[in-house]
């Protein structure tokens, strides 16, 4: 299992320092040993693929990638063409991680349809297909998209895409039609008995093996005593369950009722052992997203750097598959 990082929105970073603070957690990171950093699209804060733009240029070897960008927000065409770009200012490091997002973000907020979201994201993969090939012509005529355009921006190369998939038919076409999937609020019962065996039944009918499974896992190490607050912090920072009947749905088929549950928490035993089990369910990459704890800015840059000290060195292990 490879290791990676997560990060979201850093509110205690002033905004005049926030981005240049990305590029530098992302440098920390690759200097570190991690395989991966990921970006979310976080509603109203940095756009990913801008930062990870600027992250392709900084680093040099580590994968770069969204986790992930909503599809409704950037005409497929459109996300091609920035996808093509990122991609060459990371020098072919970059994954696209796409998904439906939530109605509480595409209909409530940006007044957009959320409407057979399933359906959309298997045409807009259509039309990435074709954008990704040779420089030329894209020529696709489907029930969501009619595109008849030229896109011209670098030679052919590949284009990891990932897709968030929490529901069956999602889970069909991340296996069928993309490179895999990448999750957040799923715990290890629900990865080892519902996304693997779900993602790997689909690839395998239809012919593709190298599936991956990406989880987004909030990680704190603490003590003993700390435990039970540092899940209640996180499912309150990270963001509550009941917002999303999507992760209702996928929480339903595993342990946890929320994100904290999901938690690597604990000494530097209970977090080894947790992301043991993470692995032993089948997930491919992990992507560790540091939950800092402490009653001021200090404290929490502290324990921020703690956790994710202690994460880079558990990396040769998991690498390893020991």
């Amino acid at each position: 299992m490879r290791i990676g990082l997560m990060v979201g929105s850093d509110k205690e970073r002033d905004r005049a320092d926030r981005l240049r603070g990305v590029v530098a957690d992302g440098k920390a990171a690759e200097d570190q040993g991690f395989a991966s950093f990921w970006m979310p699209q976080v509603p109203g804060y940095l756009d990913a693929m801008t930062a990870v733009a600027l992250l392709g240029n900084a680093t040099g070897r580590i994968e770069l990638g969204t986790a992930v960008v909503p599809v409704q927000t950037r005409h497929p065409l459109i996300m091609a063409q920035q996808a093509l770009t990122t991609q060459a200012a990371c020098g072919g490091r970059f994954t696209l991680g796409l998904g439906p997002s939530h109605h509480w973000i595409i209909a409530d907020q940006l007044g957009l349809d959320y409407d057979r979201p399933a359906s959309l994201v298997r045409d807009y993969l259509e039309v990435l297909d074709a954008a990704f090939g040779d420089p030329g012509a894209v020529d696709v005529d489907n029930a969501s998209f009619r595109v008849k355009a030229p896109i011209d921006v670098t030679d052919a190369g590949e284009m990891p895409v990932l897709i968030a998939a929490l529901g069956p038919r999602m889970l069909r076409i991340a296996g069928e039609r993309a490179g895999g999937t990448i999750l957040w609020m799923a715990d290890e019962r629900a990865i080892g008995d519902y996304i693997a065996p779900g993602i790997t039944a689909a690839a395998e009918k239809a012919g593709r093996d190298g599936v991956r499974i990406v989880a987004g896992v909030p990680v704190a190490l603490c003590g003993t005593d700390d435990i039970d607050d540092a899940r209640a912090y996180a499912s309150e920072v990270l963001g509550h369950a009941d917002f999303s009947p999507n992760y209702v749905r996928l929480l339903e088929h595993g342990d946890a009722a929320d994100v904290g549950d999901t938690m690597a928490a604990g000494d530097e035993s209970a977090v080894r052992a947790r992301l043991r089990r993470y692995r032993d369910a089948g997930v491919t990459d992990l992507a560790v997203r540091v939950v800092p704890l402490g009653k001021d800015a200090v404290q929490r840059q502290a324990s921020r750097r703690r956790t994710q000290e202690f994460v880079a060195s558990l990396i040769p292990e998991f690498d390893s598959g020991t």
